[in-house]
């Protein structure tokens, strides 16, 4: 079946269930003693689409006096601004590109590269016009959970270069779907420390940037992993900037499958609750170890764990830990985790809790302490 018809089927299918699922979490969030205030992801003037373009506002005013972590701000210590690499040096980092491929997509690849101080980097060569949205982004972004952009060269009009920090570790996606079952499985406390960063990421690109960005493309292949384990939020090039309502998009944006917004399939309207649905998945992945969407079975992995999410109980959070942790987590954070998820992927974008919200809850009732004071 056509992967478009089956999610827009599988989701109007699971209408009722979504409700279901909403109050359940909302229960389960409340015995634990978190407060629950959604107070911008409950704004619902917010989501008012018409019937062939979207309303484009401002950011909508907090209207309530809840005290909420503010959203990861801007590292100072970050003062190296991206320089304009000539096309020379590029195919000399590269050694005319036959170094490495470390990462390759649809319109891109990605080799290793040494640069003229002799540190290692990631080049990154675009043959789309991608590059141009990806590197619009890029040079207004930064954050230490953002992989750092240490440069780009614009010089040809069909190619585009952009030079990246290398991070050691390879992709989230990979530490999670290894098929190398001796591979030492990435531990619970290390994957709530990553749940926790990564939603302070999306924060900072929802609220902490001058132009509100929307992402479009969270999926762990997209999440890089540093020399200690620390994710690096990265690839841009669906990202949508400077709207803070709903938007949409000229072109269509290219999805991922398993990751991508119900509410997109169906209205082609992109928001930051996008982005809420899609890390709503990864926290799945996080959970089960699984991927987003089995190419075999041609599954998704939030259709899946649905009947888990209508009511998260410790026997059912047992039948879906990923197995490769060998019993070596906490239930009560992972019944939480399934919960934060489970409202993430409600189907009413309006439902969904704003990344905020995400950063507050996983502080609150995820992260143990051990979790918080990994570096």
């Amino acid at each position: 079946m056509n992967l478009r018809i089956a999610v827009a089927l599988a989701s109007a299918a699971s209408l009722p269930l979504a409700i279901l699922t909403s109050f359940a979490v909302m229960s389960f969030l409340r015995r634990r003693g978190i407060r629950i205030c959604f107070s911008k992801c409950m704004v619902t003037e917010d989501l008012e689409v018409g019937q062939t373009i979207a309303r484009v506002a401002n950011r909508p005013e907090k209207k309530s006096t809840e005290q909420t972590p503010p959203p990861v701000k801007e590292d100072e210590s970050i003062t190296k601004l991206p320089r304009r690499f000539s096309w020379t040096e590029v195919e000399a980092a590269t050694e005319n590109f036959t170094s490495a491929v470390i990462g390759k997509g649809g319109f891109s690849t990605v080799y290793l590269a040494r640069l003229d101080d002799s540190s290692q980097a990631a080049v990154k060569i675009h043959h789309s016009r991608v590059f141009r949205v990806e590197l619009d982004v890029l040079l207004r972004v930064r954050n230490p959970l953002i992989v750092r952009l240490i440069g780009y060269c614009d010089e040809r009009e069909e190619q585009g270069a952009l030079v990246f920090e290398y991070t050691p570790n390879g992709s989230l996606h990979e530490k999670l779907h290894a098929t190398d079952y001796s591979a030492d499985a990435l531990p619970w406390a290390r994957r709530t420390s990553i749940a926790h960063q990564l939603a302070q990421a999306v924060d900072y690109l929802h609220e902490g940037c001058k132009l509100q960005i929307v992402h479009g493309d969270i999926k762990t292949a997209n999440v890089l992993l540093d020399e200690n384990i620390n994710p690096k939020l990265c690839d841009f090039g669906c990202a949508r900037m400077g709207f803070s309502a709903v938007v949409r998009p000229r072109a269509p944006i290219i999805v991922s499958p398993g990751y991508v917004d119900p509410h997109y399939i169906r209205t082609g309207v992109v928001s930051t609750k996008s982005d809420v649905y899609s890390f709503g998945v990864l926290l799945l992945e996080l959970i089960t170890g699984l991927a987003a969407f089995d190419s075999e079975t041609e599954k998704l992995l939030a259709a899946v764990a649905g009947p888990f999410l209508r009511e998260v109980t410790s026997v059912g959070v047992k039948e879906i830990i990923d197995p490769r942790l060998g019993g070596n987590y906490d239930a009560e954070e992972a019944m939480a985790m399934a919960s934060l998820s489970a409202l993430c992927l409600v189907d009413n974008p309006s439902l969904r809790p704003s990344m905020a919200d995400i950063v507050r809850i996983l502080r609150e009732m995820v992260l143990s302490p051990s979790a918080l004071g990994i570096h």
